[in-house]
């Protein structure tokens, strides 16, 4: 569940359908689209996305590959950085900021409201770092209140920030990097599967630098599958609360992807992955 909405365990993640470094238009956006329109003709009803990705990028070929929406499907934004010229990512946390993002993100996906908009901390570019969040949170909170968020999400946060936002606004999920390599949020997850609140690992499958080993290699050959089918089977194994968003540009990759919902882990390759030091 994300919020009141019910959503399949395997959603997508839009990012790579902007360009290199995810900035500026993809290489090809007629496949783009298609990949899009696969997407929720395979059954997936959740969508992660941004409109720093490009900027706006991804948001515009989301609306013109798949508006009007289907009534289940869940679209997912963040705000709270921008990019620079350069390709850089900018903490944008005003509320000036954080406001015209929100309003960007509806006109350009072309909704009336948003699912679920995380508000994702920009304290450190590389991963969580500590810092009050309370007030770019308040304004995400008024605007919920006043009906163009549906629901609030975190992203790139610590246990901390967590607990702050929570006396602020109902949080329902929180998305923070998260992998068989790069297992830094186990306690939390716990702690959120115990409590009812989904975890979106972004990056599952090590994002701009792939998982590698050779125990992930070996036991997806014995399972038949691929090495990044068993480390999102992983994933999903590792807690009932964790909601998958693997992206890809190319349609042969998300068949793959989507394939991994069907890899049975048995308790033995699960004992083998479980033990594969983290980075």
């Amino acid at each position: 569940m994300l919020g009141d909405r019910a959503v399949n365990r395997l959603g997508y993640g839009a990012m790579q359908l902007a360009g290199k470094g995810v900035f500026g238009p993809p290489r090809d956006r007629a496949e783009a689209a298609a990949v899009l329109r696969e997407v929720v003709e395979s059954g997936v009803n959740h969508i992660d996305t941004s409109d720093f990705y490009g900027p706006h990028v991804t948001n515009e070929i989301i609306r013109e590959a798949l508006h009007p929406y289907r009534d289940d499907l869940v679209i997912v934004t963040k705000v709270g950085a921008r990019r620079g010229v350069d390709a850089s990512w900018i903490p944008a946390f005003t509320k000036e900021e954080l406001t015209q993002a929100v309003h960007d993100n509806l006109r350009n996906l072309g909704l009336d409201g948003i699912d679920v908009v995380n508000l994702r901390a920009m304290f450190s570019v590389h991963g969580p770092a500590e810092g009050s969040i309370e007030e770019s949170l308040t304004v995400l909170a008024d605007l919920k209140h006043q009906g163009l968020i549906r629901h609030i999400g975190l992203s790139n946060v610590t246990t901390r920030q967590v607990e702050e936002g929570r006396r602020i606004t109902d949080i329902v999920c929180v998305q923070n990097m998260y992998n068989l390599a790069n297992r830094s949020d186990d306690a939390m997850i716990d702690r959120l599967a115990a409590e009812g609140t989904a975890y979106v690992p972004f990056f599952p499958l090590g994002g701009f630098s792939p998982l590698q080993s050779s125990t992930l290699s070996d036991v997806a050959a014995r399972l038949g599958a691929t090495p990044m089918q068993v480390a999102l089977a992983w994933l999903l194994k590792r807690a009932p609360n964790i909601l998958l968003i693997p992206g890809t540009s190319s349609r042969v990759h998300l068949r793959e992807n989507l394939a991994a919902a069907e890899v049975d882990l048995p308790a033995g390759a699960m004992a083998e992955l479980d033990g594969m030091v983290p980075a």
